[in-house]
């Protein structure tokens, strides 16, 4: 069981084992090698030579291209360090196939090792997912002494450089909260393990991808519970390598059998948005899929947060006749109702019964919003009534210490644990049935991933129950919110965080979820329109954290939902404090929600297929609603043409919806147009024949 990641530069390298690999990655040493046998459909080719090595042979651009050299792609290492990756081919064989996926191929290659390993590489490719191919693997032990394995790598391959750098995208999670999506220069490294990356920051997406301006490479998982493994990219001068690997501590006998996770291996063009989109679908086949939104999920949000934790409830109140005005429909109460996390009273300084709670509620209907309320399940604050009556909830590690939650200075409670699911459900129960809230605010880095449990009072069957549980507390939030009320927005925030995709499922509504950056705003859509589905509800986040502090363009121009936490007559609280509607952002915020409420770009298909958000300049987004196109560029400065990729057939009208500008038209034999602007530039395309309104 993986405790820690591997994050530095020799943890790394020990990722791959010392083999040759790793004489590539960091020497650009190839193993010279001709193919014995392989597998693949009209996309991807995987070939294999006499050791089972394997490489990566693209046609994506329609002529066969080897995007990596042969290299040990599924080893081996024992205790002690030896490192097993070398299996004399034996056997090819090829059925077709027909399940859950659809129709496809499967193709089988096996081999042994000189040390009696027997290594089987299945490899599925199925017709709904061309170059997206299911990896299993598994080595058997035919004679000798039993062997003891520390861990396992799949899927290692290794991108060649072309000269013209790569791009990352990565789902893991850190304290820091990286960017998904960085550049990879000669010397970046990155574990992206799954587990916990801090007391309270860990899991995420499974997956690691790489790419240069013609082909990525990716590899991943799909299990259909979180897994505790490392995904690592690693660069040299020589190209970016990914992997999957799993610290799995087993000894083996003769006739015994490791079999590895199941994971994929594909092949794409541009950024990584396919590589998201065809997971996302294949996980759906497996039973995770998110839900379709509600109406209520895409409406314009409004947040006391301004106000910070010592709002009175006045001062809320009084803000309500300006949210309606500008255009907002949401008005969310955040932190600061209760007296502390884990008892979830009331703060009788607000409210002093929960008859003030219920009436509170219904202001906010009166005033014609809609409310929603902060809650942070999971965590447990010391000196709280739950702490202290109920210490058997709480998520111990294997030396019995609780497990932090910074920022609240809180504890983990173990979401595996049955009395800590009855009482988030009564909770829920509450806000929804009784107090009448119609959408939750699910808050908290610590709710995306959680450490194994060693809670003896737990009783369970493996301490990684916690981890691959976690999903299932979140459902019975989810499916009891919806079942009190089936309009209910439940909005699933992991302050800064890697989205875990097991979790997607169970929320209706994901916000950028404390961007660092419009930067951020924008990769996080991308991403999460990939892995919940092109009309995905995702929101921007308050726009005071985009960049200047007014960054409604990068929302609006990806379909993002709108969302603010102004605060008005008078300024907010906190250290950043700077959230006052002053007659300007009025005006400003007024226009914003107009043209978000004209367009309404989430319900639109984002294509995020289109455009690669690392190499083309300047940076692209595409949506079609309705039979139109609307594109978004952005650049801190721009002078020079934009393509206007996807048209259809025949000519388009093209508008800067922004300024009210008709730009002239463009078609797909003539997509690029001039364009000059700063920060932004937003165009709706509209048929000139046709056209629906």
């Amino acid at each position: 069981m993986i405790t820690k990641p591997l994050m530095d530069r020799r943890g790394v390298l020990a990722l791959f084992g010392g083999t040759a690999l790793a004489a590539v990655a960091f020497s650009g040493r190839a193993l010279a090698a001709a193919p014995v046998a392989q597998a693949g459909d009209a996309v991807l080719t995987v070939e294999f030579d006499s050791a089972l090595g394997s490489r990566l042979i693209s046609r994506l651009s329609g002529q066969a291209v080897a995007l990596t050299d042969f290299a040990p792609s599924e080893t081996l290492t024992l205790k002690g360090g030896q490192v097993i990756d070398r299996f004399a081919f034996v056997e090819r064989r090829q059925a077709p196939v027909a399940d859950l996926h659809g129709r496809g191929v499967r193709h089988t290659v096996r081999g042994v090792s000189a040390e009696g390993l027997e290594k089987t590489v299945e490899l599925t490719f199925y017709e709904r997912y061309p170059g997206f191919a299911l990896l299993k693997v598994d080595w058997r032990h035919t004679r000798g002494e039993p062997i003891v394995i520390e861990r396992y790598r799949i899927g290692a391959h290794l991108l060649k450089s072309s000269g013209a750098g790569f791009w990352s995208w990565s789902g893991s999670t850190h304290p820091d909260r990286r960017d998904w999506v960085q550049p990879v220069k000669d010397g970046f490294e990155q574990a992206n393990f799954m587990g916990m990356n801090g007391s309270d920051y860990g899991s995420g997406t499974p997956i690691a991808d790489v790419w240069r301006p013609d082909a990525g490479i990716a590899v991943g998982h799909v299990e259909r519970v979180p897994k505790l493994v490392s995904l690592p990219i690693i660069a040299s001068s020589a190209g970016a390598a990914v992997a999957l690997e799993e610290e799995r501590a087993v000894t083996l006998k003769p006739g015994e059998t490791l079999t590895a996770l199941d994971g994929f291996i594909t092949v794409h063009q541009r950024d990584y948005y396919a590589t998201l989109d065809a997971y996302r679908r294949v996980m759906a086949d497996r039973g995770l899929a998110a839900p379709k939104a509600p109406e209520g999920a895409y409406e314009p949000i409004w947040c006391a947060w301004g106000y910070d934790r010592d709002f009175n409830v006045a001062e809320v109140e009084g803000t309500y006749g300006k949210v309606k005005a500008l255009g907002f429909k949401w008005a969310v109460l955040d932190d600061g109702w209760q007296t502390n996390e884990g008892d979830w009273a009331l703060d009788p300084r607000k409210f002093r019964s929960e008859a003030d709670m219920v009436a509170f509620v219904k202001t906010i209907r009166a005033a014609g919003l809609k409310p929603k309320l902060w809650l942070a399940p999971l965590a447990v604050d010391p000196g709280s009534d739950l702490l202290h009556d109920h210490t058997d909830m709480l998520l111990l590690d294997a030396n019995g210490a609780v497990q932090n939650v910074t920022w609240w200075n809180a504890f983990y409670l173990c979401p595996a644990y049955q009395p800590t699911r009855d009482y988030t459900q009564k909770l829920v129960r509450k806000i929804i049935g009784e107090w009448g809230y119609e959408g939750l605010k699910l808050d908290g880095q610590h709710m995306n991933g959680v450490a194994p449990c060693y809670n003896p009072a737990h009783k369970h069957a493996r301490p990684e129950e916690s981890v691959e549980k976690l999903q299932d507390f979140w459902k019975l939030v989810y499916d009891t919110a919806r079942e009190i009320n089936p309009n209910a927005v439940v909005e699933f925030c992991p302050c800064g965080t890697s989205y875990a995709f097991h979790n997607l499922p169970y929320t209706n509504q994901v916000p950028a979820s404390d961007p660092l950056s419009s930067w951020q705003v924008r990769l996080k859509g991308k991403s999460l329109k990939a892995l919940m589905g092109r009309d995905a509800a995702y929101a921007g986040d308050h726009v005071e954290l985009s960049d200047g502090g007014d960054d409604f363009a990068s929302s609006v121009g990806i379909g993002a939902v709108i969302s603010t936490k102004f605060t008005w007559p008078n300024e907010g609280r906190g250290k950043d404090a700077n959230f006052r509607l002053t007659p300007q952002r009025e005006a400003a915020w007024r226009k914003w929600a107009g043209l978000y409420a004209d367009k309404m770009l989430p319900k639109g298909q984002y294509l995020g297929e289109l455009y690669d958000i690392g190499f083309d300049k300047p940076e692209a987004h595409a949506i079609e609603k309705g039979g139109r196109l609307y594109y978004a560029f952005y650049a801190p400065a721009w002078d020079g043409q934009v393509e206007l990729r996807g048209l259809g057939q025949g000519a388009y009208r093209l508008l800067d919806y922004y300024n009210g500008q008709a730009l002239g038209t463009a078609s797909a034999k003539s997509p690029r147009i001039p364009a000059k602007f700063e920060k932004f530039l937003l165009i709706e395309a509209t048929p000139m024949k046709g056209a629906r309104a």
